[in-house]
């Protein structure tokens, strides 16, 4: 304890009440309010004794005795348990209702344990480890309900268990990812605010969102792992039939073709309710914006504050000292400003604070000024100022701002520095600064939900609905906790002993969470919605089979979300309370009536209109792959690749560019291709082969591995090359010799093996001898391919200066020397007379080896062809017109014999 002022102290602050009843003893404590102990404050309560036997009544009160604590309680249990009903009743099996709720509780123990111990070395506020347990638990269960549903699903259809989970945690999991890292960037965005025990809430609940992704994605999938098939629906059930329903409404072959499978089923309660919404979309529009907007309407008297003792439990001695005070001195007592005067600048100390105390009790709303009260060292006096109105309430939060206003005008008066402090005013500061952070705060979360979905819907049109159906969910919530904390209404039936402003930093936090699940909700329904349109074309079928596919696993989530919210309101506290019941009823307004009646509804009205997307704008948006679609695609081109077994390249109606006809093609392993037609189009065809551009439609494959989406696997075993009479400018090392140019491809050859489990040159003295080796034995070979030519090649050669027909040779010999199963050489549009033709074939087969499989690009493909056969399988191909022959050849005689 530093100093104890009595009721009856020289400087008291009218601290006895005018029937001499009640009396205030204020005790400063020594240090800043966060370093009191529980030890210190049951020590202070102990003295009570004391007055007790003289027959005093003694209650405690004060910032040091707020009640801010956060514990769990029953009601938290009953929320799991209603939780754990709605999965039962939504898979139809224990098992899979356990494991949601296994994982999200191993999250929370986490999450507990991860905050408990950050305590030891920052400041958590006391609330921080029940907003981040309350938001854990729900996200966490929300999570793994969507990867576990993907799961039965597909196992119903038969799928196999291990494959089944890989594709459920590439799908539902992808999702999963990008609707919790929307809540975290949210909820870190409350670092902006600069207020450091909102920025710890901020952060301990993002952490808890992480956990529940990280569990969500690493711990469920391994305990669908251990399950195995023991999870797939019972043959028969409910389950079973809606899945194989779904899955049978369209089977999406690698072609992209669709084709009606069996009858559809018979509708089910979302499709039902869609095909209502459907049926009058003005109507459903216009009555959720009357409905949320109507309920929003208390958001206008917003008035946000932190809370004090006056919102404690009515038995608490805290709850008891605010009421006594406030009956016997009035509620200002509750909350004293204290203005701070710097008094180094005066030799007229007492007679400058008597001056300010008298203008001070000039001043509107003021209860009582006390005197002047310097500090031992003379540098600072206070002075209390007791409002007439309680510390949370508008009026005090005027008489701040009046002071400060006038406080420019003292300090040129009186020459001394003056400022407002203490902990109301300390209050107000916050609860103005958030207020004022609002809607900057609201624009970025919307913003960032319009740029989010437009890049995964590929539409202006979806995410503006999304955004302004957020807004009026927010909008709408807010409105109920006005009506409930500020005007009182069914109060008595939440534990809300007296109504007061709302919670400052509720509408930030709530406005973070709910952002999260409203797009993790919007995804999952209007994913679906895309998918639809881009396999039929069809808008408003879309608009049904994307909501049927969605709606039952968004309603599940929904609820369960609803009953863990809800099960904080009753016995929490005030701090958490209020965020409670915000998230509770926002949950049910932004899934029920925005998600799943205003969206669809909107989508109805648009029509096409809703996928539209200027091509300037798709072209700079980034591809975020959310909900798998990649992932689908991945696997069917695998399955296609998988069918082509002993092709090292093959294609099925592969488009690489504008106009160009699809290409189909089969080449054998070892096989030579020469591809035929105008420079840019072969040059493309070359480049996708090589999986180095993009492929604008069919499958292709390479050595097995699928185009276009193991492109960067087929990059490290395909070696691409010019070789036509510019192609050296290109090179960096024009002026480089031959040999070190070998030398640069064959330790890339090396490094390239090893990645693909090959064998090594090695290294050290070893390995550069056997390099030297290698450059050595690569000139022979080239001067043996040169032999027509009278072009003398050494390893010191200059590439420039050979002659063209000597050039393509070595720069195709360097493109070999990668030691790439597969080289895709383009030898550009200058004309080669046939003997010229023969010589560079004749080359490049005796430099390649017998299973390198070359793709050559050439002018005239068909004067390729006559100029020499391969020796091994060769394919020939004119992309002006797809033709595609393949012909068999024996030796290697019938391609050199003639040439030697």
């Amino acid at each position: 304890i530093d100093t104890v002022l009595g009721p009856f102290d020289k400087y008291a602050a009218n601290a006895v009440s005018d029937d001499g009843r009640i009396a205030r003893v204020q005790v400063q404590f020594d240090g800043p309010s966060t370093s009191v102990t529980p030890k210190m404050l049951d020590d202070l309560k102990a003295t009570a004794a004391i007055g007790e036997k003289a027959g005093l009544r003694v209650e405690f009160g004060g910032g040091v005795f707020q009640n801010n604590t956060a514990t769990l309680t029953i009601t938290e249990l009953f929320g799991v348990i209603f939780a754990a009903l709605v999965l039962v009743i939504t898979f139809g099996s224990l098992l899979a209702a356990g494991m949601p709720l296994i994982s999200a509780l191993v999250g929370v123990g986490i999450v507990v344990g991860g905050i408990s111990g950050a305590s030891a070395f920052v400041t958590v506020s006391s609330s921080a480890p029940l907003l981040a347990v309350m938001i854990g638990l729900a996200v966490g269960i929300d999570y793994s309900l969507f990867i576990v549903s993907r799961h039965r699903g597909q196992l119903a259809t038969g799928m196999d268990a291990e494959e089944s989970t890989g594709l459920a945690v590439g799908t539902a999991g992808s999702a999963v990812v990008f609707a919790g890292v929307t809540v975290i960037i949210a909820l870190l965005g409350l670092l902006v605010v600069g207020i450091p025990f909102l920025s710890v809430m901020g952060v301990a609940a993002a952490f808890a969102v992480l956990i529940a992704i990280a569990v969500a994605t690493t711990l469920v999938p391994a305990i669908l792992g251990v399950a195995k098939g023991r999870l797939a629906p019972k043959p028969g059930s409910r389950a079973e039939r809606r899945a194989i329903a779904h899955h049978e409404q369209g089977v999406v072959r690698a072609d992209g073709d669709t084709q009606e499978a069996k009858p559809k089923p018979k509708p089910t309660l979302g499709t039902r309710w869609v095909r209502l919404v459907m049926r009058a979309p003005v109507v459903a529009t216009i009555g959720v914006v009357v409905i949320l907007g109507t309920i929003g309407i208390p958001a206008l008297s917003l008035d946000l504050s932190l809370p004090d003792s006056g919102s404690d439990p009515a038995a608490s001695t805290e709850r008891q000292a605010y009421d006594l005070v406030s009956d016997a001195f009035g509620p200002g007592y509750n909350g004293p400003l204290v203005v701070a005067v710097d008094i180094t600048q005066t030799t007229n100390i007492v007679d400058d604070l008597a001056a300010i105390v008298g203008k001070l009790r000039t001043l509107d709303n003021v209860s009582y000024v006390s005197q002047g009260i310097p500090d031992a060292g003379l540098d600072t006096a206070i002075i209390q100022v007791i409002p007439n109105t309680a510390p949370d309430s508008l009026e005090t939060k005027a008489l701040v701002q009046d002071i400060r206003d006038r406080a420019p005008a003292l300090e040129r008066e009186f020459n001394l520095p003056i400022s407002v402090t203490g902990a109301t005013a300390v209050g107000i500061d916050i609860s103005n600064r958030l207020t004022g952070a609002l809607i900057p705060f609201g624009l970025i979360v919307v913003g960032l939900s319009v740029v989010l979905l437009m890049i995964v819907f590929r539409s202006i049109l979806v995410p503006i609905t999304a955004a302004l159906g957020f807004l009026l969910s927010v909008v709408a919530s807010f409105g109920v906790v006005v009506a409930v904390f500020q005007w009182g209404w069914f109060g008595d039936l939440l534990g809300i002993d007296v109504p007061g402003p709302v919670l400052s930093f509720m509408p930030i936090i709530l406005m973070a969470v709910l952002f999260g699940l409203a797009m993790d909700y919007e995804v999952f329904l209007v994913s679906g919605m895309r998918e639809e349109f881009v396999k039929t074309g069809d808008a408003r079928s879309a608009v049904e089979r994307g909501f049927t596919n969605g709606a039952r696993v968004v309603t599940a989530a929904a609820l369960i979300m609803f009953f863990v919210f809800f099960a904080f309101v009753p016995e929490s506290g005030p701090t958490i309370k209020s965020i409670a019941l915000g998230l509770t009823v926002g949950i049910v307004f932004d899934a029920f009536l925005i998600r799943m009646t205003l969206v669809p509804a909107v989508m109805t009205l648009l029509g096409r209109s809703a996928w539209w997307l200027p091509a300037s704008l798709a072209k700079r948006l980034p591809h975020l792959d959310i909900e798998g679609d990649d992932l689908r695609t991945h696997l069917a081109e695998t399955d296609w690749a998988h069918t082509q077994e002993g092709f090292a390249v093959s294609s099925a109606g592969l488009v690489t560019g504008i106009g160009q006809h699809p290409v189909d093609l089969q080449a054998p392993r070892g096989s030579i291709v020469l591809v035929g037609g105008e420079r840019m189009q072969r040059q493309h065809l070359l480049s996708a082969l090589s999986g180095r551009r993009s492929v604008a439609g069919g499958l292709a494959q390479v050595l097995g591995s699928p185009l276009p989406s193991n492109a960067a696997d087929v990059r490290t075993f395909v070696a691409f090359a010019d070789v036509d009479d510019h192609a050296v400018r290109d090179v960096q090392a024009t002026r480089t010799p031959l040999g070190e140019l070998l030398h640069e491809r064959l330790r890339f050859s090396a490094h390239s093996m090893a990645v693909r489990g090959d064998r090594q040159l090695g290294q050290g003295k070893r390995g550069t001898r056997r390099l030297d080796a290698e450059v050595a034995k690569w000139v022979d070979d080239i001067r043996a391919a040169l032999h027509p030519h009278p072009a003398q090649v050494s390893e010191s050669t200059i590439v420039a200066d050979l002659p063209l027909p000597a050039r393509r040779v070595v720069l195709t010999a360097l493109a070999l020397a990668e030691g790439a199963p597969v080289v895709a050489l383009d030898r550009g549009d200058t004309s080669v007379d046939l003997r010229g033709e023969r010589e560079l074939l004749a080359a490049i087969a005796e430099l390649a080896s017998s299973d390198t499989t070359i793709l050559i690009g050439t002018p005239d493909v068909f004067t390729s062809a006559d100029a020499a056969p391969p020796s091994r399988a060769s394919v020939t191909m004119h992309l002006d017109t797809t033709e595609v022959h393949g012909t068999q050849h024996a030796t290697l005689d019938e391609l050199t014999g003639g040439l030697r």
